[in-house]
Formats: structure tokens, sequence, C-alpha cells
């Protein structure tokens, strides 16, 4: 059985990889990607410590989580796609200064 301790080393490294993503990323779907993956992290761990303390309601509770993160990516790409169409460009920078 593997100990508890590593899935939240994974889960510590995984998050530490989304918040670079977004702060060093500057294409707005990797950003969306590095939210997502922080999401995921903070599910891994919970996970993990459902499983240490064998409580399922954590368990139920990831469960509304990802299928929240789902409805957020969808509503994210859907107002990147009208971003991209009028202002021709995904670069964060470039989107929060063009005005019009």
């Amino acid at each position: 059985m593997v100990p508890t301790s590593y899935y939240v080393l994974l889960s510590a490294i995984l998050f530490t990889i989304g918040v670079l993503g977004v702060l060093l990323r500057r294409n707005v779907i990797v950003v969306f990607m590095s939210v997502e993956l922080m999401l995921n992290a903070a599910n891994l761990a919970l996970v993990a410590f459902a499983r240490e303390r064998l409580a399922v309601e954590a368990q139920v509770l990831v469960f509304f989580v990802i299928t929240v993160a789902a409805a957020e990516v969808a509503v994210g790409l859907a107002l990147l796609v009208s971003i991209f169409r009028t202002k021709r460009t995904a670069d964060v920078d470039e989107v929060s200064t063009l005005k019009g």
C-alpha cells in the first residue's frame, strides 16, 4: 500500500506546476490547463486523505468539484472563442490591453 505522504507530495508538485503555469505563461489555453491542474492536485490530496480515514463523503465532494471544473472549462473556452473572434489573439497580455 502506498503511503498517503506520497500522494500529498505528488499533489504538491502538481499544484506547484499549475501555479507556475498560471504565473509564467501568456497563452489563455495554457492558463486554463494550469488552473485545471491545480484543481486536480487539490482533488488528489482530498482523495488521499479520504482514503486514509475511510471517508466516502470526501470522495463524493471530489466528484462534485470535477463536475464544476468541467462546467468552468466549457464556459471558459466559450469566452476564449468569442474573444479570439474579435481580438484575433489568445495572448493574455494583449487581450487585457486591447480596448473595444
